[in-house]
């Protein structure tokens, strides 16, 4: 196993099930905020007393819900025997066993994962922007989710199971049985079946209406034959550089001026805009809490959703087609955040989803065994002469058309998808910027040593498997 990936299908429950689901999602909710409650109450207490513990880990956290959940803190009877004497019974908290135990647990160590990030933010341990302490989880403002690990029972079976009992389309989960899916789980039933991979946990949500299951796997390295082919040791060449751009999604071209690949967007937001703001006018116009209001808020959450599939499945289609012919690919360090702070650009550049695009292409290419190389933020790619390296200060968003002194006359994006290739060569002269934290990064993805020994293809995912249909049309 030298991989992780994930298979989310829609779920089909019942009317019954659906109630399950929605308690399992309470019972996880109601476990973080009490946990993050102890937390806040033991740092009170330790500002009157330096010595008193505070449980920040998520281990110790679940220890502390366990011994509550049992306790008479949590829940007690006064019972009273026929002669009127009174006694008081813990029964602890009386409705965990509705659900299953592990949604505590993990809703604990979600709980201490949010601390923790809290507190290696404040001590520059974690990069990024800055991370405020955990928030209460309210109800009507929090998506409802829960997450069950893959345990195996005593005779060896797991708790998480696809496509059992006769029904292909079915996924059961531990405390809750067998609920139907609507999509064709044969992909991930074939993997299981041929040992190439193993369901780690499962993470049930509620978005847009629906729910949703993500069923996170360990899988096995894909088939050599879809690996790339090694290079020479001396070999530096054969980068491609990409080139994110709003008018054009993304430009590919070597280090000698060639294009691989010229992308257009469809633009999922900018072409459902008006609909969206139809949407939105009839959610403002309905009463809150009514029956309208809550179906047109329904109808708005389903419209955003399905934008936001179109805008991720077009990222897969083009970092799929991007990783399957070629090796070695540069991208630049943007700053998507800062740049979203332009109010005439940052629905643009919302809508061109450039953050989670780069994210797909670094896993995707190192499944591969491929190389993403990240550009420094700092580098001049766009104001570059490919030509002879000059430096033209005075380009503009709006030149849209590079022409350097030298004669070089070229297209914008085109020009800096030639530097992005040409950055591995020569950013050891590069001067960075003062400032560390806004420094680029490398990556480089090696495949790993002996993933190509087995001739009878044991412990690898096989072709029929591995395989991608990626149907983005390119213009080169």
């Amino acid at each position: 196993m030298s991989r992780h990936t994930s298979f989310r299908y829609q779920l089909d429950p019942t009317v019954e099930q659906s109630a399950v689901l929605a308690r399992h999602a309470g019972a996880a909710r109601f476990a973080f905020n009490y946990s993050l409650g102890v937390v806040s109450t033991a740092l009170t207490l330790r500002k009157s007393s330096p010595d008193h513990r505070v449980p920040w880990t998520g281990f110790d956290l679940i220890n502390a819900f366990n011994t509550w959940k049992k306790s008479e803190a949590a829940g007690r009877v006064i019972a009273v025997d026929p002669g009127g004497t009174a006694e008081v019974v813990v029964t602890g908290l009386a409705w965990r066993t509705e659900v299953c135990q592990q949604v505590f647990e993990e809703a604990a160590v979600d709980c201490g994962h949010a601390l923790k990030a809290f507190s290696d933010s404040r001590t520059g341990k974690r990069a990024g922007g800055r991370v405020g302490f955990p928030r209460f989880k309210k109800k009507d403002k929090t998506i409802p989710s829960f997450r069950i690990r893959n345990k195996h029972s005593k005779t060896g079976r797991t708790k998480i199971r696809v496509g059992v009992n006769g029904s292909p389309r079915s996924v059961t989960l531990s405390g809750i049985g067998a609920i139907r899916v609507r999509a064709d789980t044969r992909r991930l039933r074939r993997l299981l079946t041929k040992n190439r991979a193993r369901i780690l946990y499962a993470t049930v949500s509620y978005r847009a209406a629906r729910w949703w299951i993500s069923l996170t796997c360990e899988a096995s390295d894909l088939h050599p034959a879809h690996h790339h082919q090694p290079r020479e040791p001396g070999d530096h060449g054969g980068w491609v550089g990409i080139d994110r751009g709003l008018s054009v999604f993304a430009v590919a071209a070597t280090a000698d001026g060639a294009e691989v690949a010229r992308i257009i967007a469809p633009k999922p937001l900018t072409a459902a805009l008006d609909r969206q703001r139809r949407l939105a006018r009839s959610v403002s116009r309905k009463q809150k809490g009514s029956h309208n209001h809550r179906q047109a808020t329904v109808m708005l959450a389903r419209h955003h959703h399905g934008v936001a599939n179109i805008r991720r499945h077009f990222a897969h289609q083009v970092a799929n087609t991007l990783v399957k012919t070629q090796d070695r690919l540069v991208i630049e360090d943007l700053h998507v955040a800062g740049m979203t702070r332009n109010r005439r650009l940052a629905r643009a550049i919302s809508d061109a989803g450039w953050a989670d695009f780069a994210r797909l292409l670094t896993y995707k290419q190192a499944w591969r065994g491929g190389a993403v190389t990240i550009a420094d933020r700092w580098f001049p790619s766009s104001k570059r002469c490919s030509a002879c390296t000059t430096i033209n200060s005075t380009l503009t968003l709006t030149d849209r058309v590079f022409i350097c002194e030298c004669g070089f006359r070229g297209d914008r994006d085109h020009n800096a998808a030639i530097n992005l290739a040409l950055w591995p060569m020569i950013h050891q002269g590069f001067s960075r910027s003062p400032d560390p934290r806004a420094g680029g990064r490398v990556t480089k993805v090696r495949r790993q040593i002996g993933s190509d020994r087995h001739t009878a293809s044991v412990g690898e995912t096989s072709l029929v498997d591995a395989e991608t249909k990626a149907r983005t049309t390119l213009v080169v």
